[in-house]
């Protein structure tokens, strides 16, 4: 978990990529920025909020050969050992970011290169840098006071209430391609960010394989128990999954599936499912880890608890308490109407 509130810029250079498969420039400033006392709180939201609103799903930097031959890692590094050189090798991030602008949807904007100090994650202080681009302008209004009236001028600017990309490097588990968090909100470009320019690729950490199971869960219900079962059942199933999760420190399969699956022949149907399907969630060899609960909390606002109905009714269940779906739900079939029904109890 990470702690931004008493992180502080220690340095801020900004530059200007353009796109380079259109032959637009790119400018480098000869020298950092200084933040005023107005503009630093400004700035430091602009940059941090959109990292305390996004579920935390760390990467790390990651290179086919050797981390050694990883641009990025190595100016990071660098900055690190460094930070005085901080702007010298902002420059050349921004460089590097410029080189990967080769499809023409790749939009120009503002880069800004921060190196950061008393950021917290997992209770421990740190230094971090940060790399951040604004890319959408939005118009403004501008008026001008004169003698007679006030006059309208058409402007556009950055809206500080929405970073267009941005990435935080936190200077922790050098060897392993250190920890990163990063955000998009133009996701049509994904692949220039985070695969040309960061290079970097999911964290198999606890957060990681909560998320992973999670909605391997989800995808089970989905393609074999509402099959098997029922709507109802597919629920309930996700239901009991993820309060086993919620009431957990660890996950161990076998106990997973004594209490999530009630019918034992799903069980085998379960393991067949992982086996086919565990490649693609990453968790083929998976059966023990710890549970992280922040990815269960995530997952508890996605998934969603309805019973859809034909007719256009929705029954909704509490996802909190299975035993109460299970006691005032029930599935039946009309022989008159040749359809089937849900018996909801209650009082009313």
């Amino acid at each position: 978990m990470i702690n931004l509130y008493s992180t502080q810029i220690r340095s801020l250079s900004i530059h200007r990529v353009g796109n380079k498969s259109r032959a637009e420039g790119l400018f480098l400033s000869s020298k950092p920025y200084k933040l005023s006392d107005e503009l630093s709180p400004l700035i430091r939201e602009f940059f941090f909020k959109p990292f305390r609103e996004k579920e935390e799903n760390y990467f790390n930097f990651s290179h086919e050969s050797d981390l050694e031959f990883h641009e990025l890692f190595n100016l990071v590094s660098k900055g690190f050992e460094n930070p005085d050189d901080m702007h010298e090798l902002s420059n050349a991030i921004t460089t590097h970011l410029y080189n990967q602008a080769e499809h023409p949807h790749i939009k120009n904007g503002e880069v800004y290169v921060a190196y950061l100090e008393n950021l917290q994650i997992d209770n421990q202080k740190v230094d971090g840098i940060g790399i951040f681009k604004s890319e959408l302008k939005q118009d403004f209004l501008q008026f001008n006071e004169t003698p007679e009236q006030l006059e309208m001028q058409l402007k556009q600017g950055i809206n500080l209430n929405k970073l267009d990309k941005g990435c935080l490097i936190f200077n922790v588990a050098k060897e392993e391609g250190y920890k990163v968090l990063s955000v998009d909100s133009n996701r049509y470009d994904a692949r220039y960010w985070i695969e040309s320019f960061l290079g970097v690729e999911p964290l198999a950490d606890d957060n990681f394989y909560t998320k992973k199971y999670l909605r391997f869960c989800q995808d089970f219900a989905k393609d074999v128990v509402l099959p098997a079962e029922d709507k109802r059942e597919e629920v309930l199933f996700m239901n009991r999954a993820v309060n086993h999760f919620a009431k957990n420190d660890t996950f161990e399969e076998s106990s997973f599936l004594n209490d999530v699956i009630e019918n034992p022949k799903l069980i085998p149907e379960f393991k067949n499912y992982k086996a086919e399907k565990g490649p693609k969630y990453s968790i083929e060899d998976l059966s023990d880890f710890s549970i992280a609960n922040t990815a269960v909390t995530a997952a508890r606002k996605k998934i969603k608890n309805v019973i859809q109905l034909d007719t256009n009714i929705q029954i909704k269940l509490d996802f909190i308490n299975p035993e109460s779906a299970e006691r005032f739900v029930e599935k039946g079939w009309d022989e008159e109407k040749q359809m089937y029904y849900y018996l909801v109890f209650g009082l009313f």
